[in-house]
């Protein structure tokens, strides 16, 4: 399992995924789940990836080996995030008509989710949720962030915080939150952690950070959360319903 979130902001795009796979008592695996592709100044795309690995995986080689050919559709040639979106779909479906009955037969879902973020020149920044049968939908300023994988556990502080009018700075600490709760409470979600965060009409990775269980900043975010929380738990009155 796995969990990522990508949040679209006024100020840009904070993108943050965890990199665990195959997660058990004694088997844990990490694979970087968060990709980049990136012409500084004219156009970027972050790339994250949920579902079987070897599925993802076969989509993110696909849309690399189309980059390098001069024929054809690829990230480097369309005009603009909402082809880029159409163009990772129609990667998903081919992957599925090559793999899917395979798979099948040996009784595994073709399951794969996608969240593609970025800004390409001439457009505004734009997110896009992108499904396994290659469909997909994109942030509204109503609904400004997409997650998947492993998400309840990291949706509350989200819910809570997140407008388009949050800043980048604040929306990472918010992510990092999120991914803290999910780390918390799912085995399947493990650090390190990808963070790529993109500022409106830059058109280039503004910071893109692997961060480690001794990451500063994480650390003081997890155990100040946490105090947080409990400082606010004993806050709160204890139930008196010996007066109804």
């Amino acid at each position: 399992m796995t969990y990522c979130v990508g949040m679209l902001l006024d100020a840009g795009i904070v993108c943050l995924s965890d990199s665990r796979t195959n997660a058990g008592v004694d088997h844990i695996n990490s694979f970087r789940k968060l990709n980049v592709f990136e012409r500084p100044g004219e156009r970027v795309m972050v790339l994250m990836t949920a579902g079987n690995l070897a599925i993802t995986q076969a989509i993110v080689t696909m849309l690399n080996e189309r980059l390098a050919s001069t024929e054809g559709t690829s990230l480097w040639s369309v005009p603009n995030l909402f082809e880029a979106a159409r163009h990772v779909g129609d990667t998903i479906r081919e992957v599925h008509r090559r793999d899917a009955e395979s798979l099948q037969a040996f009784g595994i879902d073709f399951s794969a989710s996608l969240i593609l973020a970025g800004q390409i020149r001439g457009e505004r920044p734009r997110l896009f949720n992108i499904y396994a049968a290659g469909n997909f939908i994109e942030a509204t300023p109503e609904t400004p962030y997409f997650q998947i994988g492993e998400s309840k556990y990291g949706k509350p502080i989200i819910d809570r915080v997140i407008t388009r009018g949050t800043s980048l700075d604040e929306a990472t600490k918010c992510a990092l939150i999120s991914m803290d709760s999910t780390i918390r409470s799912n085995l399947s979600v493990g650090l390190p952690l990808d963070l790529a965060l993109i500022r409106t009409d830059e058109c280039r990775i503004a910071r893109h950070r692997s961060i480690e269980s001794q990451d500063p900043y994480f650390s003081i975010v997890r155990s100040e959360w946490g105090q947080a929380l409990r400082d606010a738990f004993n806050a709160l009155p204890n139930p008196d319903w010996s007066r109804d």
